[in-house]
């Protein structure tokens, strides 16, 4: 019998609603997009500008602000870089970032900075979130980008988004946020119109691997002034050529709007989840990382004092599936730069797992895991 999968964080089961939309677009459907001589490109194009518009709800955009990527680490490689020519123009290279982003933030900041800009990477709290007031202490006249993840992969916590916009409020640096980990499941600060750009991937949205988004909103008459890292084609307004994987995108499209329909049920679900799984592992001495009311539903992170995560992943192996960690860094033994900028010590960090579920988790014996942790206590 296989575990119970807790390893949302990393990545989603496929919805059922969403692989329908698949595989009718994968068999049927599966004309290209850019085909105008046939109604097999023409459902096609039509499905991909329906995927325009239910991504773009999610958010409060309009549908040509959506540009669609292979994921959020591509969204935020042409966020990021994609500014670089013009912050260049500008004379103004410097950024401001936080130290718990993720990879796919901090190494494109990495490149900048070794072409001459300079990058602030902000701390936080305890708590896992950001200080509103840091950001606006790291802004300078030149800043040219703030880059701010929505919600944290590795501890689940908030970010305050709509505080740091109006933080930038009389600064016209653009505002970016990586919201893999939010999208869908905290709707409202990624409506804030201030958020210029946003980073999106499907497969933390019950949606496929491979597909993803960056919301590029107007401000005014205006648009971040993106230039494409790759070249050949012109799709996506020029910013990220090749053809478009109709399908992929028809079921990010459908993940989007199940997100919005069926919020309120799938939160409640969430949350009996979380409810059953701090009644058995609290009594246990559990530590829970960060301010748990900055939390989202769907996610815990925790040690148990006198085992390391290792110990406890291995012992608990075949009841849940869980991590210790980012999946992208999965392979390093380091511990997290996530936990260590919350404050914590090496051993404190490496104590540390990750539990995270979905609407489509099923029943989890919780008694039976304490059981299990009780016994190497």
């Amino acid at each position: 019998m296989s575990p119970v999968y807790l390893d949302c964080n990393a990545t989603t089961p496929l919805d059922p609603a969403v692989r329908k939309v698949l595989l009718h677009f994968l068999d049927e459907d599966f004309g290209n997009e850019g085909s105008r001589t046939h109604v097999f490109g023409a459902r096609a194009k039509q499905a991909v500008q329906r995927a325009r518009d239910q991504v773009a709800a999610l958010v409060g955009a309009r549908r040509d602000e959506v540009i669609f990527t292979s994921g959020a680490t591509e969204s935020n490689n042409l966020a990021i870089l994609g500014l670089r020519t013009a912050a260049e123009s500008a004379g103004r290279r410097h950024v401001v970032t936080t130290q718990i982003e993720h990879k796919a933030v901090l190494e494109p900041c990495e490149v900048l900075e070794r072409a001459g800009f300079v990058v602030t990477r902000v701390p936080v709290a305890a708590s896992g979130a950001v200080d509103p007031e840091a950001i606006r202490a790291a802004l300078r006249p030149e800043t040219f980008l703030v880059s701010v993840m929505h919600v944290n992969n590795e501890t689940g916590v908030r970010q305050p988004l709509d505080a740091i916009a109006q933080v930038l409020d009389g600064h016209d640096a653009w505002l970016h946020t990586d919201a893999a980990q939010g999208f869908g499941k905290d709707l409202d600060p990624l409506r804030n119109p201030r958020i210029d750009l946003t980073s999106i991937s499907g497969h933390k949205l019950y949606a496929p691997k491979g597909v993803g988004a960056l919301v590029v909103r107007r401000r005014g008459y205006e648009r971040a002034p993106l230039q494409p890292l790759t070249v050949g084609g012109g799709q996506e307004r020029g910013l990220r050529p090749g053809t478009l994987p109709v399908a992929l995108i028809a079921a990010l499209g459908e993940g989007a709007e199940l997100a919005v329909r069926d919020q309120a049920r799938r939160q409640a679900a969430c949350r009996r989840i979380r409810a059953d799984a701090l009644a058995a592992l609290v009594p246990l001495g559990a530590r829970l990382t960060g301010d748990q009311s900055l939390v989202l539903d769907h996610v815990l992170n925790l040690a148990v004092p006198g085992l390391d995560s290792e110990a406890l992943m291995v012992a608990l192996k075949d009841l849940i599936a869980i991590s210790n960690g980012s999946a992208c860094t999965s392979s390093s033994y380091a511990p997290s730069h996530v936990l260590k900028a919350m404050g914590m010590s090496d051993e404190e960090a490496n104590g540390c797992v990750r539990l995270s579920w979905c609407h489509l988790t099923p029943e989890v014996d919780w008694g039976v895991v304490a059981a299990r942790i009780r016994g190497l206590l």
